[in-house]
Parts: C-alpha cells; sequence; structure tokens
C-alpha cells in the first residue's frame, strides 16, 4: 500500500470511520484527484510526484499567491505560522 494511501486512512480512522469506510473513501478520492489509476491502488505519474507541503511551505505558498510573488522571497516565523518578505 502507498505511503499516501496510508496516511490518509489513518486520518480517516482517526475521525472515527471503520477500517473499510476508511479504505474506500481514501481510495475514491485518490482516484478523483488523479494519483491513482482508476480501479486500482497503482500510482499514476502525479501520485509519484505528489508531495505534502509542511507548515513553512503551505505558509509561504499563501503569502506568495496573495502578492503575486515566488516563495524564494518569504521567510517563515513558526512563532505565528506565517511567512513575511526577507
Amino acid at each position: 500500500m502507498p505511503k499516501i494511501l496510508d496516511r490518509l486512512v489513518s486520518q480517516l480512522k482517526k475521525k472515527g470511520k471503520s477500517e473499510k469506510a476508511a479504505y474506500a473513501i481514501a481510495t475514491a478520492s485518490l482516484q478523483k484527484s488523479g494519483s491513482f489509476k482508476k480501479g486500482s491502488n497503482k500510482l499514476t505519474r502525479k501520485g509519484k510526484k505528489r508531495q505534502s507541503m509542511g507548515a513553512a511551505a503551505r505558509a509561504k505558498n499563501r503569502a506568495a499567491t496573495r502578492a503575486g510573488k515566488s516563495t524564494r522571497k518569504y521567510k517563515y516565523n513558526s512563532k505565528t505560522n506565517q511567512a513575511k518578505l526577507k
């Protein structure tokens, strides 16, 4: 089982879903997003490239998207969970 599916199933189980329901929901959502091939648990090219962003990358991405600039120009502050221009 791919790591991404494992992680999604564990998150859904923590929310109170049964094992079967969590597995079905996770598989369906990954197939819908194009990370899995339809009808199987094999990763597509998009799924192999997929990387989850950490808190810092998400904050930099948010700030850069709002300002229309590059994420490289931002510095992350873990105390406020925000990115500011360098």
